[in-house]
Formats: C-alpha cells, structure tokens, sequence
C-alpha cells in the first residue's frame, strides 16, 4: 500500500489536472453553443456556431448559401435570417426582384463592408462563448459539490485511494482522444457536398466560392449579378475615391506652406538660407503623419489650437469610413464630431453601420455624438458600446472644450412619417438648452460649443449670448460659418453624400462633405475653418483655411436681450 501511495501524484497535480479537464471541457462547451442575434444586409440573423463544418445563411423559403466552414476543428456557422416570409413559395422573377430592390440600400450595408459584418459577428460569437464557458464551469463546481457533500469524508478516500494511482494513465488516455479527434477534424480541408455548384454571383467578393441551394438559387444567379457588380463598383469606387483624398491632402498642404513662405518674406522672416518650413522642424511624426517619409512635409497648426474634425448625416454610408479614417489621420484631429443622423432608420439591423465608423476614429481620440431625427435609442447605445460619447441634454468637458448638445427631439422613420417621442418640439428643445448654457455661464463657466443635428434647435441659445459658437448637420448642404444672434452657426454638409430620394450607400450620387475646424484654447473660439468634399466622380476638393467669424458682442450690462434662466 505505501508503494502504490508513492506512485500517486501530489495532490496539487491531481487538482490542477482535474481543473483543466473542466475548464477545456467547459470551453470546448461554451464554443459550439455560442450564438448572437445581429444583422445580415437588411434582416436581423440568428448567428450560431455548430459541428457541421459548413458556413450555411438560411433564407427560408428562399433557399440557403453554403460556403467553406470559416472555423477551425471541423466547426461551422449556421446563420439563420428572420423576417423571410414563410409563404413565398412561387417563383416570380419580375416580382421577386422588385420586392429584393427595394431593400438594396440595406444589402449595399452589407456588401459594401462586409467584413465589418464578420468582425461584430466574430465578437459577439467570442463573447457568447466565453460567458457560457463560465457559466458551465460554475455548474460543474456546483455540481461537484454537491457530490461531494453527499458522498461523504469516507468514501471520498476510498475513490481518491483507487483512481489517485491512475491519474497520468487516465490524463493521457484522455489528451490522445483529443489529438486523435483534432487531427482528423483539422489536417484536411473541409468541402462541401459535391452536389452544391458554385454561385457565380459571388464571384469577386467575400462569399467568392459560395453556393446557393433553393427554388430561387436559379433566379438569383441569373438576375442578381447585378448586386455583385455593385459591389466590386462600390469597392473600387471609394478606393480610388481613398486615393483621391490623399492626393488632394498633399496638394493642400503645398498651398499651405507656400502661402506661410510667402508671408515670411512678406514679413522679412523668410530670407534666412537653409530655414526649414514649417512643419518641418519636428523630430518625429505628428498628429496626422505616417510614421516614414512623406512627400509633403504637414504644416504646423497654430500654437494653443485644438484641431476637430466634423461630420454629419452618413446615413450608414459605410463607403466613407476608409475617407473618414483618412480625414482623422491627416488633419490630425483631436476630437471628432458626429452632428447626427448616423443611420437611416434607427434599427438594429444598422448597427454595423456604428461599429464601421466606430473604426475610423482612433481609441485616443475622442468621438462625441448628438444623434439625429434619423437614429434612435438603439443607435445611442451602440455608439455607447463603442466608447463614443453621446449626448444628453448635458455639458461635457472633452479635449478642452465644453460641450453641451442632446439627441433631437424629433424622430423620422422611413415610411412612419416624423414623430415627438418626447413630447417636445424643436423650439422647446431649444429653450432647454439655452437655459442650461445660460447656467452654466452663471456657474462653472461659458460653454465653447452647442451640438445639435437641426440647426434651429440652436436658435435660442444664439440669440441668447449664452452660446458662442453652435455646430450642426440636417440641411444635406454647407451653412456659413455665420454671425447668428450673439453667436456664431455653422451648418456641416451630408457626410454619406445623402439626398432626398436617392441611395446614401453605394457610389455617391451627391458630394460628400467633412470639415475641420481650429479652436483657439486662448481666445477660447473657433477660428479657421476647411471644407473636404467628395464629388459623384470621385473627386476630392480640400478647401484652404477660411476664417471663422467671431460672435457678437453683447451690450455693456451684458444681459440685455438675453434669455436667461429666471
């Protein structure tokens, strides 16, 4: 007997290799049950992983896309799509893409960045997993305890005497069923059934090999071409329109520098051989610089100057993300503003449209949002999830700038006509906020901006004092900067090129527009102003640097006309 104890592990071994056969165990558990409900193009989809090694979208009665299993080990995704109709059952070509056309804009979401889509799929399904991981180990534990309190001290050491002894024996039996079952899974590449033909719709875009199964399989492969056509257009399109951008940049930064050498000369500053420009007298890269050599040195902005970068109604263009991501990086912004109307319509189908613009803004740099008549609820929460900062009828200190703005007060949805959830009108709204920028003038301190989507929310506040500079989208077109009351407005363009009546995804088929604003931490005002429009043809137009009108002055007692809090 004391041999046989000799050759029993330490108790620590056996413990530590009973956890981990638990933890993998539960692991093992938590993966192949993961799900997650999220979007596909225009539907909300049940997204699970599974043991069939297929990546399988089931479209109901429309039939089901089969593709190569994304997966290691052998496992699979099944993806099944809700709000199909269950009694389509007739193939009507004519009829059937005219019903599928009028959710293209939502299908161009989809193939216009789907690997957004794979991203948030892939995260949700990893988070599932891990929360069911630990919930199946704290069952285990339970479990365990519970048999353990029912066996009792005695014949706890009768069981630990015979299995104690065995502990490698059963520890390698149990790895070789693993590796035996991995091998098999995971050393040849999984197909799928040899009656699945490919797709040719696919061909060129990120389901490239995919087959569709179904009474519709034959429609969609002869009529639908078209969307994939769309999709290597739309790809190619703002690529080149990526591009474009970057080489506008350039050629607005040579202005720029060659209108400060100007005005050194000017000055008499700029004879000095071998003076370096500006922007060129850094020892490392700045805000907004790739790390190796460019072609055309940054200019410095101003001393005591904070750089914003400014955009409004994208209408989950998604397109413009990569234009976006560039904007920030070259302008070197240091706070971002979205002035609303991120979605078309406030579902949570466009949530990916969120997470897609999420990206473009660096995690360092702050990312402050006031939604707009076309989000929702839903769109502030997932702009929340994203680290951005969402309005809320409060001042907010970012960056160095004080900002007070709140989501508006109307709400539009497309075929439901625009509503007042909150039972406040626009105007009301606008006195809401004026009164709380006057407050917080009488208190903490002058706010620096008003954010607000509809530009005659801030009507109020600027005829007020309160409010010295307000900044806004909704119009779809530029509005100043401009003297408004005591106060200065300026009304961003439509960012996802968005118009009444035509697609805001997909190639623009009207100019896109961002802006970068400079606000001086001395005079505690926004001073220079540049406009960056994207044109239907691709072209790319970075203004110079206008000025930014300075607010009114208010009258010697400084509150006449002012409509302060009472």
């Amino acid at each position: 007997m004391a041999q046989q104890e000799r050759k029993s592990p330490p108790r620590w071994a056996r413990w530590g290799v009973a956890v981990v056969a638990v933890v993998l165990a539960c692991a093992f558990f938590g993966t192949t049950t993961a799900r997650a409900e999220l979007s596909l193009g225009p539907h909300q989809a049940l997204y699970e992983v599974t043991g069939d090694p297929h990546l399988v979208i089931d479209l109901g009665p429309l039939g089901r896309i089969v593709a190569d299993t994304p997966l290691p080990l052998g496992l699979g995704v099944s993806i099944t799509v809700h709000e199909i109709p269950a009694d389509l059952t007739a193939v009507d070509a004519p009829r059937t893409l005219d019903a599928l056309s009028r959710d293209l804009d939502s299908y161009l979401q989809f193939f216009d960045s789907p690997e957004q889509t794979v991203a948030t799929a892939a995260q949700a399904l990893v988070q599932d997993a891990a929360v069911r991981t630990v919930v199946a180990f704290g069952v285990v534990v339970c479990l365990f305890l519970a048999v353990r309190a029912v066996l009792g001290a005695r014949r706890r050491g009768e069981l630990a005497a015979l299995l104690a002894p065995r502990t490698w024996q059963l520890t390698g039996a149990a790895a070789l069923v693993v590796v035996i079952w991995v091998t098999s899974t995971g050393s040849t590449p999984v197909r799928r059934a040899p009656d699945y033909a490919d797709s040719t719709v696919f061909a060129g875009t990120a389901l490239e090999g995919a087959a569709l199964t179904g009474r519709l399989a034959g429609v969609i492969d002869t009529y639908s071409g078209q969307l994939a056509g769309l999709y290597r257009s739309n790809s190619g399109y703002y690529l080149i329109a990526n591009e474009n951008l970057t080489d506008a940049w350039d050629a607005a930064d040579m202005r720029e520098l060659d209108q400060l050498a100007r005005l050194e000369e000017a000055r008499g500053e700029g004879a000095a051989g071998g003076r370096r420009g500006p922007g060129q007298d850094r020892s490392g890269p700045g805000p907004g610089e790739t790390a190796g050599p460019s072609p055309v040195p940054a200019p410095s902005p101003p001393p005591d100057t904070v750089t914003v970068l400014v955009v409004s109604d994208l209408h989950c263009n998604t397109g413009m993300t990569p234009l976006v991501r560039t904007a920030v990086r070259r302008s070197g912004a240091e706070l971002v503003l979205n002035a609303g109307d991120t979605t078309i319509n406030g579902t949570d189908v466009e949530n990916v449209c969120v997470d897609s613009f999420a990206t473009a803004v660096p995690d360092d740099v702050p990312f402050v949002v006031s939604d707009g008549n076309h989000d929702s609820q839903l769109t502030s929460a997932a702009e929340r999830s994203q680290g951005q900062i969402v309005l809320g009828g409060g001042v907010v200190e970012v960056a160095g700038l004080r900002i007070l703005g709140d989501r508006d007060p109307m709400e539009t949805r497309i075929g439901g006509g625009t509503t007042s959830p909150r039972k406040e009108t626009s105007a009301q709204a606008g006195e809401r906020l004026r009164d709380v920028a006057c407050e917080e003038q009488q208190g903490a301190g002058k706010i620096d901006l008003l954010l607000v989507h509809t530009p005659a929310v801030g009507g109020p506040g600027l005829q007020s004092g309160c409010v010295p500079f307000q900044l806004s989208g909704h119009m779809h077109r530029r509005i100043g900067p401009e003297q408004v009351g005591y106060g200065v407005r300026y009304v961003n363009s439509t960012t996802g090129g968005a118009s009444l009546g035509r697609l805001s995804v997909g190639p623009l088929q009207y100019p896109a527009a961002m802006s970068v604003l400079r606000f001086s931490t001395v005079s505690r005002t926004f001073v220079q102003v540049r406009e960056i429009v994207v044109a239907p043809d691709r072209a790319v137009t970075v203004g110079d640097w206008e000025p930014v009108p300075q607010p009114a002055p208010l009258p010697i007692d400084g509150r006449e006309g002012r409509a302060g809090p009472r």
